[in-house]
């Protein structure tokens, strides 16, 4: 019987003939913490009795979520960390490199990698051919002292994309329309498969993007093939000895298909307080927005700084909204700055923060007051996620976003385009 990509992966991994439903323990690859969550993983690591990580598996330490640190209690997080990091020989990715999940898919993930960390949003490294996804603290804490975790291997859902995305479409749309028409829970513990002829007109920014929020749907992962485009992206990271091909099966199971027509896709966004509250926005055209946030390990890549750029350009910011841009990585925060990309931002009137989470979960640089509105590019908007939890936060694509803070208002950005 013929694998899905997740059975292939877990296969390798654990040794052994794996298909869904089966329980496997696996070899994992790359285990990874952030500053939120990592502090309890160290804590538990010690606990358990272990000294410094099982050779064979990389850990790697991100200070991202509190970058810089907005308070002497996360800074005392960070130089708990930084010394784990320094005993234990494990790696560091320090204040200001950016979001762990962006820098994972530059620099750490392969195509049939088996990746866990402490971050619900690990799946994001399924857009390279991977198995990533995020875990308890404590799961994290024990795969880091014994190299291996347990799973049960998911059942599939096979996602077939066709066509290819017309002008002011993104990958932001795709995943937020998928995620409305399933539900949040609409694939809870599954692998979300991307298949068909449309995932040939996804560059890897876009695979990242949908492979983010797979977890939003309730996925246990979302996984994409590594294919031609894959090794494009890779070699542009001077990793191409890192890319391998991986495809599923001619004959893998699935447990259902869902035919998306990638042509037929309009701009939609996420209303409080759910993300699968989604509708398409000439719905709601016109929502008066307070602040406009462009970034985050979803939409914080240089293609979405350089269509925002391209929006704004010669524009400035509607007077009564703020404008906030939070690149992904040190990475894309230099190339969107050789692109001229930043400057653009700033004349249009951003403010442009230091590569990392910024105000995505509450925590600083753009937290929401009472009785305020923002559209994000981030993946959730969960009532009190930016800050106060009288605040109304939208979900959106970084078009939907740039043409709104032209204008203050929620907008279509085909009337701009």
């Amino acid at each position: 019987m013929g694998k899905t990509l997740s059975e292939k992966i877990l296969s390798k991994k654990s040794g052994i003939d794996a298909h869904a439903g089966q329980i496997v323990i696996a070899r994992v690859d790359l285990a990874f913490l952030q500053d939120t969550t990592g502090p309890l993983t160290v804590r538990q690591f010690y606990a358990a009795g272990f000294k410094k990580p099982v050779p064979g598996v990389m850990v790697v330490q991100f200070l991202d979520h509190a970058a810089p640190s907005p308070s002497f209690e996360l800074s005392n997080d960070h130089i708990f960390l930084r010394t784990f990091t320094a005993e234990t020989g494990s790696i560091l990715s320090e204040v200001g490199e950016g979001v762990c999940h962006q820098r994972v898919a530059e620099s750490l993930a392969r195509p049939g990698d088996l990746i866990i960390g402490s971050d619900s949003h690990t799946v994001t490294a399924g857009a390279l051919g991977a198995f990533a996804c995020g875990m308890g603290s404590t799961d994290v804490a024990v795969a880091m002292g014994l190299g291996e975790t347990w799973f049960r291997v998911p059942e599939s859902i096979r996602i077939n994309l066709s066509g290819k995305f017309a002008e002011g479409i993104a990958a932001k749309d795709l995943i937020l329309y998928l995620i409305g028409k399933i539900g949040a829970d609409g694939a809870t513990y599954k692998a979300l498969e991307f298949a068909g002829d449309g995932v040939k007109s996804l560059h890897v920014a876009d695979r990242l993007t949908v492979a983010n929020m797979a977890v939003e749907a309730g996925a246990k992962n979302g996984i994409f093939p590594s294919d031609e485009i894959t090794r494009s992206y890779l070699a542009a990271q001077g990793r191409e000895r890192d890319f391998q091909p991986l495809f599923p099966d001619a004959d893998a199971r699935y447990e259902s298909t869902i035919e998306i027509d990638l042509g037929r896709l309009e701009p939609v966004v996420a209303c409080p307080h759910t993300v699968d509250n989604v509708v398409p926005v000439r719905q709601i055209a016109g929502t008066k927005v307070h602040q406009v946030f462009i970034g985050t390990c979803t939409n914080g890549r240089l293609e979405d700084l350089a269509i925002a750029a391209r929006i704004v350009a010669g524009k400035k910011r509607h007077a009564q909204t703020r404008f906030i841009v939070g690149p992904a990585s040190r990475s894309v925060l230099q190339q969107a700055i050789k692109e001229g990309y930043i400057q653009t931002l700033l004349d249009a009137g951003a403010v442009i923060i230091p590569p990392g989470c910024g105000p995505c979960l509450g925590l600083h640089q753009g937290v929401m007051g009472s009785g305020e509105v923002c559209l994000s590019t981030a993946n959730r908007n969960f009532k009190g996620r930016m800050g106060s939890p009288e605040a109304l936060v939208y979900l959106a694509s970084p078009a939907t976003a740039a043409a709104s803070v032209l204008r203050g208002e929620i907008t279509d950005p085909r009337e701009v385009l």
